[in-house]
């Protein structure tokens, strides 16, 4: 199943400098949408992100029906994640994002999700991080201003 990430995930592992980590964890199931991928670069051009190669990464454009979706559900969400549910919604795909609005939204819509969290675990389980790793990178996110709803990732395990 494809999995759309919005700017946050993306931007949490790039803030760690491990955004390989997705690619490793995903692989070829791994995408965006356009909304989003602007809003990362509007956050490289501000010097929020660290610049990276994203060029692994598909980058997706809605359709006329995810358009019509998508314009409703801006009336809750940001561009990013209202793109990302929208083409998830209508694609039967799954979406990682980390805003309790969208994931609401997405639990409402019947839409797989997952976020931060999820990926840092999936990288543990596949053997591309250890456990200890995997906690220092969660310590790292929540320096640069992740919310996490936990902070230590043995209790997800």
């Amino acid at each position: 199943m494809i999995a759309l990430l919005d700017n946050t995930v993306l931007s949490n592992f790039a803030l760690v400098n491990r955004p390989d980590l997705i690619r490793r964890a995903l692989g070829r199931s791994a995408a965006t949408v356009q909304e989003v991928y602007q809003e990362l670069q509007a956050g490289v051009r501000l010097g929020k992100v660290p610049d990276y190669d994203w060029s692994w990464l598909p980058i997706l454009q809605l359709d006329e029906t995810e358009q019509a979706m998508y314009e409703s559900l801006r009336e809750r969400l940001n561009s990013g994640e209202a793109a990302c549910l929208a083409v998830a919604a209508n694609r039967g795909y799954a979406v990682f994002t980390d805003d309790r609005d969208a994931r609401e939204s997405a639990m409402q819509m019947q839409v797989p999700i997952s976020g931060t969290l999820g990926l840092l675990v999936l990288s543990i389980e596949k053997g591309h991080i250890s456990l200890s790793e995997g906690n220092s990178l969660l310590k790292a996110m929540i320096q640069t201003g992740y919310r996490s709803p936990v902070n230590n990732l043995t209790v997800l395990l």
